[in-house]
């Protein structure tokens, strides 16, 4: 076994942060979709001649968003810790990190949702709009359908851009790898684990990747033989 090289106490530590890990980024991942998909999609729709043009909102939505994500992770967990121990009761552990993570992480992918649905054909939905469709039903069924293969692909840049939050995380006491690797690959000088929490790291980003560029070539054929039976 590939860990075998490491004790017992060491093998266990190791699989429970990588339990810690997978639950940050997972959890993370799934609240920054719900939360960045609409708010991608209110950047896009209120923008001048859009189907809802709110340049005001669009300014000020788009503002929060920048403010947001050019604040550095490391400062962002700190200046939130009063959130977090609002949300969750403490400010470390696992739980904790979620917090910090989804808010780092969501503008981040709104952005990715935004420009993908930017790039979907003005004709299309000037043609769902000759039609009688509203603004929910154009969102619904042109504007997120047509853009799919480029949010999926979002998806695979907040994935990996959640791993390497969450071992910033484990820094500051959010547990998972980047805290076993500073602790006991770090501070207690044992290359040997931060050899293997990076080799962890190295092998979890290649198989999101790999799977979400599958992902995104699956829907994109999926859209090109829907728009080719049409």
């Amino acid at each position: 076994m590939f860990l075998g090289f490491l004790s017992p106490a060491l093998a266990s530590l190791l699989l429970d942060s990588l339990t810690q890990t997978a639950v940050m980024v997972s959890v993370s991942a799934v609240l920054a979709l719900v939360l960045g998909l609409p708010l991608g999609v209110l950047l896009v729709v209120t923008t001048p001649g859009h189907i809802f043009a709110r340049p005001l909102l669009n300014r000020v939505v788009g503002t929060f968003v920048n403010l947001i994500r050019s604040t550095p992770f490391i400062i962002m967990m700190v200046a939130i810790i009063p959130l977090t121990r609002l949300l969750v009761g403490t400010s470390v552990g696992t739980s904790a990190a979620i917090v910090p993570l989804t808010v780092a992480i969501t503008p981040l992918f709104a952005r990715l949702a935004e420009t993908a649905m930017r790039e979907v054909d003005r004709g299309l939905i000037e043609a769902a709009e000759a039609i009688g469709a509203t603004p929910f039903q154009i969102i619904v069924k042109v504007i997120i359908p047509e853009a799919l293969p480029g949010i999926v692909a979002g998806v695979t840049v907040t994935l990996v851009s959640l791993v390497g939050y969450s071992t910033m995380a484990g820094t500051v006491g959010g547990g998972g790898l980047g805290d076993l690797g500073i602790r006991y690959g770090y501070q207690r000088f044992m290359p040997e684990v931060m050899l293997v929490v990076v080799a962890i790291l190295v092998v979890l980003v290649q198989v999101i990747q790999l799977a979400g560029d599958r992902a995104a070539f699956a829907v994109n054929h999926r859209l090109a033989r829907r728009r080719n039976s049409r």
